[in-house]
């Protein structure tokens, strides 16, 4: 044994722990290190987190309550609510929905509990994923939050008004987080490689400016996922110091995972978007959003279907050919198949979005069946009703009925109706227009058999 003063067991203990530390820290990815200190170096988020903003002014009035943060991965939503268990000085715990049970939230509530009876201090409870709690586990929170024995902060990438119970969500403040835009995320990119400590400062990175605007597109808002790729470009070279050009940028990066749900928002989202896109006449969006399904792995028949209402619901008469194209749209796909399916989608979103714009069956249709729920029906004409049973002459039906096939121009001088109704109103849009001329002098006619 070496000679020498052997450390004292307090020594040794310390010396443990800062060996500990030290390689607990070292194994931290880099977007943990960058995580703010303070609510003041916090990025983003400034619709409801700037000065003036909701939760600012819940926060300079201590009057933090509970919250829901709803957004895509990597905008902040844990950072956040550690950051203001921070800055309202309370005891932070977390729970993830994905692993905890009903035990686990109810020993974390009694803890909240003596905490704040024992010491005056509350809670903040960060739920990550709360979403994935089922009914049972969300209403055990309800009692403390109502009594305010914890600051509830809920994270989810899923709509909280459809994936958390009502009485949880009356309860709290929604925020809902948006991606990071470039400029913030090469902002953290420049920080991170700035940074000696927490940072990449020691490696000597000198970068491209295009290599960080390529990290700043590509990652689509989300910063854990821009600091990744830094990491990975930066540690994977040797020399010192290390060049990060645009081309070691691009091949520290994965093809992109949409951040896409069939059954959720991004799904409904994108379909929203594309309907509106191509009912505004914008093809361009259009293919844009089309692409964007198709990439994410959208049904085709899915896709299809919506063409065919929209051809119906948005072209209508203003062209006619429309809704035959939408149909053989639908049936090329089915026949062909992905990926040669998705010329038939180009072709059928390019076309409906550029033809002439009408809605007035549609609202012809919701009106008529507006007024049959709403007000009285409508008895058939005598003359209109069916006279091909034994008994219906002697009953008076089809007495008076004129074949419109009899006139010259095909229209006779008759009451289909019993009263004055217009439905159908073309626009002057497409082949709706020579509608709409040939519908006025139709019911001129039609109104000398109602007002001779």
């Amino acid at each position: 044994m070496t000679g020498g003063k052997r450390p004292a067991a307090g020594e040794s203990r310390s010396l443990f722990a800062d060996l500990e530390k030290q390689f607990q820290q070292q194994a931290r990815p880099l977007a943990a290190r960058m995580r703010p200190k303070n609510l003041d170096a916090f990025l983003g988020q400034q619709h409801f987190l700037g000065p003036g903003k909701l939760l600012r002014r819940l926060m300079d009035a201590d009057r933090l309550g509970s919250v829901i943060f709803y957004g895509p991965p990597g905008t902040g939503k844990t950072t956040l609510a550690q950051l203001l268990a921070t800055a309202s000085q309370s005891r932070f715990c977390q729970l993830s929905a994905v692993t905890s049970n009903v035990k686990e939230v109810r020993d974390c509530l009694d803890q909240s509990r003596d905490e704040l009876l024992s010491n005056g201090r509350r809670t903040l409870l960060f739920v990550d994923e709360i979403h994935r709690f089922n009914r049972a586990q969300q209403d055990v929170l309800l009692h403390d939050v109502e009594e305010g024995t914890v600051i509830l902060v809920g994270a989810t990438t899923a709509n909280p008004f459809f994936a958390v119970n009502s009485a949880l969500i009356s309860r709290s403040q929604v925020f809902e987080f948006q991606p990071l835009d470039a400029e913030q995320i090469a902002e953290l990119l420049r920080r991170a490689i700035r940074d000696p400590v927490d940072g990449l400062g020691a490696y000597e990175v000198k970068a491209d400016p295009d290599a960080i605007e390529f990290f700043a597109q590509v990652c689509d808002g989300d910063a854990r996922r821009a600091l990744t790729a830094l990491e990975v470009a930066v540690l994977s070279q040797k020399s010192r110091p290390v060049h990060l050009t645009r081309e070691l940028a691009a091949e520290s990066v994965q093809r992109k995972a949409m951040e896409y749900d069939a059954a959720g928002d991004s799904h409904y989202d994108a379909a929203s978007a594309l309907i509106k896109s191509i009912r505004g006449s914008d093809p361009d969006a259009g293919i844009y959003w089309l692409a964007r399904m198709l990439e994410a792995g959208e049904d085709v028949r899915f896709l299809t279907r919506r063409l065919v209402i929209l051809a119906s619901e948005d072209i209508g008469n203003a062209d006619p050919q429309a809704l035959p194209l939408a149909v053989a749209v639908m049936q090329a796909c089915e026949f062909v198949g992905l990926p040669e399916c998705q010329l038939a989608l180009a072709q059928g979103v390019t076309y409906l979005a550029c033809a002439p714009k009408s809605n007035a069956a549609t609202v012809a249709i919701g009106e008529a069946r507006e007024e049959i729920r709403s007000g009285r029906l409508l008895p058939v004409p005598m003359h209109l009703r069916d006279r091909h049973y034994p008994g219906a002459q002697q009953l008076g039906h089809g007495d008076g009925y004129q074949y419109a096939h009899d006139a010259a121009d095909g229209v006779v001088s008759q009451d289909y109706l019993g009263t004055d109704r217009e439905f159908y109103r073309p626009t002057s849009r497409g082949f709706e227009a020579e509608l709409a001329t040939r519908l006025q002098a139709i019911r001129h006619v039609l109104r000398q058999a109602r007002n001779p």
